[in-house]
């Protein structure tokens, strides 16, 4: 049995991807917690794995990945005979790669945690001013994808079957809750994520199901 080792954070929307796929493959694996907030994806023995010092992180049998589409794309290829997270038609794998790619390029890089910090730290943006930075990322890129969907969507983002578009909408949409956004203008996207967080490969990688999620 090959041993693989998730290095996550249960709030890292990256980790939340790469648990949601871990799971749609049915691959077993370890989850090794890296708190952000106590720093530790900064420590010696973290930067010696990931030199990012970016959650997360995969070992799969002594190899080691980084970056969270690049490792769902990796499982989809070492792992063909699971279920498929990129479709085989390519033009159905270009959509759900696009609406993958606007999630996790253009619109979680501007949220992350060390942008968050930065903005409050080094340049002193309160934090009322730094939510509201939240909220117009999500929205400029969620009113895109509402529009996209349009064309892609049928149960989910593109199509009836579950795709990488997906593993990354369920944490982003995630996202956009715990930081108040308004969700009503994109009622694709949100009747979308419902059904996919009512599937269990979704709702075992939730944050609240993780074994660093602090007690409520």
């Amino acid at each position: 049995m090959a041993e693989r080792i998730l290095y996550d954070y249960f709030r890292s929307s990256a980790a939340y991807r790469v648990r949601i796929a871990l799971n749609l493959k049915e691959l077993d694996y370890i989850q090794a917690p890296v708190s952000l907030v106590k720093g530790e994806q900064q420590g010696a023995a973290y930067l010696a794995l990931n030199p990012q010092g970016l959650v997360p992180a995969l070992s799969d049998n002594g190899v080691l990945l980084t970056q969270s589409l690049a490792i769902c794309e990796y499982l989809d290829e070492a792992y063909p005979d699971t279920p498929r997270l990129l479709p085989l038609d390519p033009v159905a794998r270009a959509r759900a790669r696009a609406i993958a790619q606007s999630i996790a390029c253009d619109i979680h890089p501007l949220n992350n945690l060390r942008v968050l910090n930065y903005l409050k730290g080094e340049l002193g943006v309160g934090d009322e001013s730094r939510n509201a930075w939240y909220r117009h990322w999500i929205t400029q890129g969620f009113a895109a994808l509402e529009r996209l969907l349009a064309d892609t969507a049928g149960s989910y983002c593109v199509g009836d079957n579950v795709t990488l578009a997906d593993v990354c909408l369920v944490p982003q949409l995630f996202n956009a809750r715990r930081f108040a956004v308004d969700l009503v203008p994109y009622p694709r996207l949100v009747a979308v994520g419902e059904a996919l967080e009512r599937l269990p490969a979704f709702a075992a990688a939730h944050p609240s199901r993780q074994p660093d999620t602090p007690p409520a």
